[in-house]
């Protein structure tokens, strides 16, 4: 059984952040696990890279031989990434223990993981392949200056749970650039007539039947929560790292060992041994 996080969220989520202070905190703690690359257009890190896609496929020579822009070379790379998980993934895979931890950056392209199928059949290989998985969805924090980005968000990460099928967790990053903390709290859990308040103040009344729609689809899931994510704080990191434990399964079969070894049995058998 492996275990992993599928990092997702739009572009400057803070995602590479988000995972290299996952490493940091791990290594702090004595605790292995291994960060995969899976953005083409990515150039500097600050963890260590265990499997990177550039080493597969390039943003950049797709750009110069096939001649497309970089949304549709990212598209590109990535379904030949899908191409190829039978035999160069499969290949890297082989690098790592049944028991191992990974967690993979994704690029910030929303239709990779909103409604194109290349992210949602890389999980389903990953599945085969027995690994424990859920999504972490990073939405910025400054989203929530405004309702109608909120909104934006939101429906981004109703459409990725949706399309995915994994469990997920919603994450407001970026919480420490937030001068008033109160100001977020009523997005972590929202509320469909909060939220539809904000909207027709926000927009003209010719949206209010919009609005309404898009703050009882909100509520109808009630999925749509969030986990705030400040990285200056050790505990509200570690708080993240074990929802999401929870979530995969992650350590269950060491639980199992401990729940198992009864102390006052095992004094009685050594006891009977030494009679």
């Amino acid at each position: 059984m492996g275990y992993a996080q599928l990092v997702i969220g739009p572009a400057g989520s803070g995602k590479s952040t988000y995972c290299s202070t996952l490493y940091d905190r791990c290594q702090t703690v004595g605790r292995t696990i291994h960060i995969v690359n899976l953005d083409p257009t990515a150039e500097h890190f600050n963890y260590p890279v265990d499997m990177d896609i550039r080493e597969l496929i390039s943003l950049d020579d797709v750009m110069e031989e096939i001649g497309l822009g970089p949304n549709g070379g990212l598209i590109y790379c990535m379904e030949h990434l899908e191409d190829s998980l039978d035999d160069w993934f499969d290949e890297q895979l082989e690098n790592y223990l049944d028991d191992d931890y990974i967690v993979f950056d994704c690029p910030g392209q929303i239709e990779l993981f909103t409604h194109l199928l290349v992210l949602r059949n890389f999980v389903e290989h990953l599945k085969r392949k027995n690994f424990n998985i859920c999504a972490v969805y990073l939405l910025d924090s400054q989203f929530v200056s405004d309702v109608t980005k909120y909104i934006s968000g939101c429906m981004a990460s109703l459409s990725a749970m949706i399309q995915l099928e994994l469990p997920h967790i919603n994450i407001l990053s970026k919480i420490d650039l937030v001068s008033n903390k109160k100001d977020v709290e009523e997005y972590l859990d929202p509320n469909a007539q909060v939220l539809l308040s904000q909207l027709n103040r926000e927009m003209a009344p010719r949206f209010g039947k919009l609005n309404k729609c898009l703050a009882e689809l909100v509520d109808d899931y009630s999925m749509v929560n969030f986990i705030p994510l400040d990285l200056r704080k050790e505990s509200s990191i570690q708080y993240v790292l074990s929802y999401i434990d929870h979530c995969i399964q992650y350590g269950e079969d060491a639980d199992v060992r401990i729940r198992d070894f009864d102390p006052l049995k095992c004094m009685k058998t050594q006891k009977e041994s030494s009679n």
